[in-house]
């Protein structure tokens, strides 16, 4: 079995790398990132000094570098990670998530249909449901829910989405698709809620909450989205969607404060209030019934479990955040290229 993995140096991706090399040694395992801003050689380097995987480093938005990968390569499976991901960023360059989130996402698959290769995984959000109403206690979206992204970022996931979803219906092409609400945990670039929060404190620095920070998400521990996936590729059925949450709605306040708390500061005395974004969407809510009902998963990591691990990361990996505070993860990749 040879598979890709497009993403692989971000957040959700790593974190992926690293559970499915080890635990499927046997596979052939290549990484496709174009390590930009949020892509980070430092979260694979170990795995690719190790063998465990082969990174490439390439744009899925380039079409003639993809198609001649592909070509070359003869994949099995294609898990599509690569995203631009940060809904402020959108707001400013829409641009730049059209063009990474739908054209890159078509390319892959015009490439995986070409090259025959057997399966293609679509790792989407669940932003693409749009927002609730925070006193709205009753609605969670399903994933026969209407799709009512409402920022650039979501609507391009969206897109992605319903453009997979196309190749399916229209050429009988084996996708399926995932839909996660907030993932925290290991390697996440600290622009991040909860990472920032950490690594702000660790830099002693006050934490930005947008507004009051009474927008609400569901958290999940970034193990059990992986585990997640897995599932789907082993036991998904073609053509469908399936949902993954921490079934854990917090208001951001309450997650600031929380970390605030466990790390020994005073909430009153480390927050700034700093201006709410444009169009923050107040309240996110999914079921995944459907994920524990026909593929058996179900989610392991309590919060309060998971925050203490996350807090713990980063708080004995300092360097790894110094090192991107500082800009110097950017140069990791080269070094490693002009030493080999």
């Amino acid at each position: 079995m040879k598979i890709l993995v497009t993403g692989g140096a971000g957040f959700i991706g790593s974190n992926f790398l690293h559970y499915y090399a080890k635990k499927h040694d046997d596979y052939e395992i290549v990484c496709l990132d174009d390590l930009t801003y949020a892509g980070n050689f430092n979260n694979i380097i170990d795995l690719v000094k190790d063998k465990k995987i082969r990174f490439v480093k390439g744009n899925i938005v380039d079409r003639k570098f993809v198609f001649d990968l592909f070509k070359k390569e003869h994949f099995d499976l294609v898990i599509n990670f690569a995203a631009e991901s940060h809904v402020t960023n959108s707001i400013d360059y829409p641009d730049v998530f059209f063009m990474t989130n739908v054209i890159g996402t078509q390319v892959l698959l015009d490439a995986s249909r070409k090259y025959k290769v057997a399966r293609f995984h679509q790792v989407s959000t669940d932003e693409v449901y749009g927002s609730l109403e925070l006193d709205d206690d009753v609605t969670k979206f399903v994933e026969t829910s209407p799709l009512k992204g409402s920022t650039p970022y979501s609507a391009s996931k969206a897109s992605a989405d319903l453009l997979c979803l196309a190749y399916y219906h229209t050429y009988n092409y084996p996708i399926t698709i995932s839909r996660c609400s907030n993932n925290y945990g290991y390697y996440q670039f600290p622009e991040k809620l909860i990472p920032l929060v950490i690594n702000n404190v660790l830099n002693n620095k006050k934490v930005p909450v947008h507004g009051l920070g009474e927008h609400i998400r569901d958290w999940i521990f970034v193990d059990d989205h992986i585990r997640g996936i897995e599932l789907v590729l082993e036991k998904g059925k073609l053509g469908e969607i399936y949902n993954f949450c921490g079934d854990r709605e917090i208001p951001t306040i309450e997650i600031v404060n929380c970390i605030l708390e466990k790390m020994g500061k005073n909430p009153k005395e480390w927050i700034d209030n700093v201006p709410d974004r444009l169009n923050n969407d107040k309240k996110y809510s999914i079921d995944s019934t459907k994920a524990m009902k026909e593929l058996g998963w179900k989610r392991e990591t309590e919060f309060e479990d998971g925050i203490d691990k996350t807090i713990s990361w980063y708080t004995e990996h300092k360097d790894w955040l110094d090192a991107i505070t500082s800009g110097d993860y950017q140069n990791v990749y080269d070094d490693w290229r002009w030493s080999k």
